[in-house]
């Protein structure tokens, strides 16, 4: 390894490489079912979030659950942003999406702070949510509409 690549680094490209192993999963479900937020986004906020708890964790920033609390509530005004209301259909769109950008931040963020493991078996979670069949459809949606909220 070159010099500059001490052990943080290493932690770092880890960290990094499993931040995009866990978007292309998610966003490559997404990006199956044509719904929004697909491989890029789902990329970019886990490792967004990740880089920010990674800092967070290792700098010498004091208690590194400042940035959490900032992580969180940044993602849901970006998530706040995706979702849409349409006036002449009467409907809220794009919840799941925005629930999966948020959680997304979540895996990063467990990424970030060395829970790796809990941030696989979590995209694995997200994945499998995403694709459980909705078992009560709203009666003035059409039946053959899937993932209703997306």
């Amino acid at each position: 390894m070159p010099p500059f690549i001490g052990p943080l680094e290493q932690e770092f490209l880890i960290d990094l490489g499993l931040a995009l192993l866990c978007g292309l999963i998610i966003g490559i479900e997404r990006e199956l079912r044509h719904k929004p937020a697909g491989i890029s986004t789902q990329s970019l906020v886990i490792a967004a979030a990740m880089l920010f708890s990674f800092i967070s964790r290792t700098g010498n920033s004091g208690n590194p659950t400042h940035l959490a609390a900032q992580i969180v509530s940044g993602v849901g005004f970006l998530g706040a942003g995706i979702i849409l209301k349409s006036e002449r259909l009467g409907k809220i769109t794009n919840l799941t999406t925005a629930a999966s950008v948020w959680y997304a931040a979540a895996i990063g963020m467990a990424l970030g702070f060395n829970y790796h493991f809990i941030a696989v078996i979590a995209t694995l979670y997200a994945v499998v949510i995403n694709r459980i069949p909705r078992i009560v459809k709203h009666p003035n949606i059409k039946a053959n509409d899937e993932d209703d909220d997306d």
